[in-house]
C-alpha cells in the first residue's frame, strides 16, 4: 500500500485513493512488477519500573508478557489488510520481531518481509502499535493508579526506520 499517493515535496503527487468526484477506491497494482520488499517499524511503551521488573521476572499475573506480544505482533502483520482501508492484501514471507526491555520502557521493533506489487509498511507499523497494545493490555492491572488512570504509562516514537524495495532476478539467481 505504500508507493500509491506517496507526498513529494510537501504536495500529493496524484491522490490515487480518490477520483475526481471524492470517491474512494483502491488503487490498481496490477501492471506493477513483483518486487522483494521490506520495512521495518519501531516504537515504544513507557512502563514503571516494577512492571518492568515484573515482565523480566515472568511475574506478571495474566502469562508471559512478551510471548503474547509476540504473537499479536505477527497476527496483526497477517491481517492488515482487515483493518487499513484500501489496503491490498499482500503474502507475507517473514516477519521478525525483536524486544528490548530497558528500565522504564519496552522497545519492539518489526521487521515485515513481502514478494510482491506492494510495501508492507503498513504491516509493520500495525505490528508494532498492536504488539505493543498487547504488552499495555497485559500489564494494565499492574500499570493503574488509584483513580483507575495510567499516568505512566504511553505508547510512543511509533515509526518506519527502514525501507527496501529491490528487483527480483527473472533468473531465480
Amino acid at each position: 500500500m505504500s508507493d500509491e499517493g506517496e507526498v513529494a515535496d510537501g504536495a500529493a503527487d496524484e491522490l490515487t485513493h480518490t477520483d475526481e468526484s471524492g470517491g474512494v477506491r483502491m488503487v490498481d497494482v496490477g501492471g506493477k512488477p513483483d518486487t522483494s520488499r521490506r520495512a521495518v517499524a519501531r516504537g515504544e511503551i513507557r512502563l514503571t519500573p516494577s512492571t518492568i521488573a515484573a515482565v523480566r521476572a515472568d511475574e506478571v499475573g495474566k502469562g508471559d508478557v512478551l510471548a503474547t506480544a509476540r504473537i499479536g505482533a505477527v497476527q496483526a502483520v497477517k491481517h492488515t489488510w482487515e483493518t487499513i482501508p484500501m489496503c491490498h492484501q499482500i503474502p507475507i514471507t517473514n516477519v521478525d520481531t525483536d524486544f528490548s526491555v530497558g528500565d522504564d520502557r519496552i522497545e519492539l521493533t518489526v521487521a515485515v518481509e513481502t514478494t510482491g506489487k506492494t510495501g508492507c509498511e503498513m504491516e509493520a507499523l500495525e505490528g508494532v502499535t498492536t504488539g505493543l497494545n498487547v504488552v499495555w493490555d497485559m500489564v494494565k492491572a499492574a500499570e493503574k493508579d488509584d483513580d483507575g488512570g495510567y499516568p505512566n504509562t504511553g505508547i510512543t516514537g511509533v515509526e518506519v526506520v527502514e525501507k527496501e524495495k529491490r528487483s527480483i532476478d527473472a533468473d531465480g539467481d
